[in-house]
């Protein structure tokens, strides 16, 4: 997911029509140009005190406005993967 979305450990079902792989994030939406276009640091600072996650670092390529509902995604894999648990983000850091 993003720096704002929750997390998840899962475990892999091993199933042969997915060469025994999930995916490892959701993906993204934006790429990273269109992220610096449409995108403003002060969107990314909304969007973190909504969510109450404090980020050291990170510029717009990486805004969580970014990437697609990680909920969907792990919907999406359910055959692929078992969910062990789930964290919710509060302090990130990332490279500028």
């Amino acid at each position: 997911g993003s720096m704002t979305a929750k997390g998840f450990i899962v475990r892999g079902k091993g199933n042969p029509d997915s060469l025994n792989s999930a995916s490892h994030g959701a993906g993204r939406a934006f790429s990273r140009g269109e992220c610096r276009n449409r995108f403003t640091q002060n969107d990314i600072k909304k969007e973190l005190k909504l969510k109450n996650v404090t980020l050291m670092g990170g510029n717009t390529e990486e805004a969580p406005m970014a990437y697609k509902d990680i909920n969907e995604v792990m919907n999406a894999q359910s055959e692929l993967v078992d969910i062990l648990g789930m964290f919710q983000p509060r302090i990130v850091r990332m490279d500028k």
